[in-house]
């Protein structure tokens, strides 16, 4: 796997992921009146945006032929 998510990306995907997880847990448990399939799809989407944040690539971007690191 070559990494194809560049530094920028990689800190907007693992502090928006950080946001969403948190924001879903918080709705999961009734702290947030979005209620529960909300906190779950975001809990999920956070999860997928964190886990892609960590290790530098994006199965989706790959597809689509996106890359945002600017090595070579």
């Amino acid at each position: 796997m070559q990494n194809n998510v560049g530094s920028v990306d990689r800190l907007v995907r693992l502090v928006g992921g950080a946001v969403l997880v948190a924001i879903g847990i918080a709705s999961i448990a009734h702290i947030l009146p979005a209620g529960m399939i909300v906190g779950v799809i975001a809990t999920l989407v956070g999860l997928v945006f964190f886990g892609t944040g960590l290790t530098r690539f994006c199965l989706l971007y790959q597809l689509l032929g996106v890359d945002t690191c600017k090595a070579p």
